[in-house]
């Protein structure tokens, strides 16, 4: 690394610095469309907090998910930071007077971003969520591990066992879509999505299991999971620290795919279900906790060539 790489130097924010890591932040994934971070550039470090008041009691009991997409926003933070150019050190759960710091992000040595940091960068304003089937071009064993990532003990694991995956998913979408007490939450917290949840929605394809969902029979939905490429994000415990780490592998492996001209979507909700957390952790083989399921595919109005075409045209200076 060069003497400009190795400079070390106290700094502060510049307003559009602090604008720009702001707005990469605000763009992360929320599992349940809450957005439950703040960040705040102060001084020479950037603090990512929790929202906890952004609260789902039947969603999201433990605020598990909350600390999920707080992980997404972080690794958008660090990324942002790279792009800055500025190396980012990051603590996790400072010492703070301030409740609901999670993360205090500085930046003192100078950097110069990697290709594939730029790279998920850039994919940071492209990503969305996918709620459709995919292309017919499935992924590939070896598309798959070029995605796969890992970071503070969390790691994202190819799902093979389709069979095992769609009875778990077909009986806690049974078990959601009758729980009157959840169905009437999400009515409630539903009202303020740009768009109105699907009346018809199905499985795999729903992010959320309405009263209105229609649950295919697991052979069905195996059939369906085996042309995606699917992905379990597995933690070694089960703290704030392990959901924060899986939120930002979760991103980091989104970004991935979305620079390889992929598309995406996350489902949570049936690891809420305690007896199918545990059905994951024996079928699947897990050697952890499981956190959340990403499903990623081309979307159907692209091939892979189309894809890698648009992806090299966006990328060309």
């Amino acid at each position: 690394m060069s003497e400009a790489n190795t400079e070390v130097r106290t700094m502060t924010w510049s307003s559009a610095e602090a604008g720009l890591l702001a707005r990469a932040v605000e763009r992360a994934p929320s599992v349940h469309n809450l957005r439950p971070w703040a960040v705040e550039a102060v001084a020479d470090r950037a603090e990512l907090y929790e929202r906890a008041e952004a609260q789902l009691p039947r969603h999201d009991p433990t605020g598990r998910d909350r600390i999920i997409s707080c992980g997404a926003a972080l690794a958008n933070l660090e990324l942002a930071v790279c792009a800055l150019g500025r190396r980012p050190e990051t603590v996790l759960f400072p010492e703070s007077a301030r409740s609901g710091l999670l993360a205090s992000v500085t930046a003192p040595r100078r950097y110069e971003a990697t290709d594939d940091e730029l790279s998920l960068y850039s994919a940071i304003f492209r990503r969305h969520s996918y709620r459709a089937p995919f292309s017919s071009h499935v992924l590939t064993a070896a598309d798959l591990r070029e995605l796969l990532g890992g970071g503070d003990g969390a790691e994202a694991r190819v799902v093979t066992e389709q069979d095992s995956l769609a009875e778990l998913l077909c009986y806690a979408g049974r078990v959601l879509r009758d729980d009157r007490a959840y169905q009437r939450e999400l009515r409630a917290w539903s009202t303020q999505f740009p768009e109105p949840l699907p009346e018809n929605s199905t499985l795999p394809w729903t992010g959320l299991v309405t009263a209105h969902t229609h649950l295919p029979d697991a052979r069905t939905l195996a059939d369906r999971l085996a042309r995606e490429g699917l992905f379990v994000v597995v933690t070694p415990d089960d703290t704030r620290r392990d959901h924060l780490a899986a939120g930002a592998v979760m991103q980091r492996t989104w970004l991935r795919a979305v620079a390889r001209g992929l598309v995406g979507s996350v489902l949570t909700q049936p690891l809420h279900l305690h007896e199918v957390r545990a059905g994951f952790i024996e079928r699947l083989n897990l050697p952890g906790f499981p956190q959340l399921l990403l499903r990623l595919g081309y979307p159907v109005t692209a091939t892979p060539a189309a894809a890698l075409a648009a992806v090299t045209a966006r990328e060309t200076p």
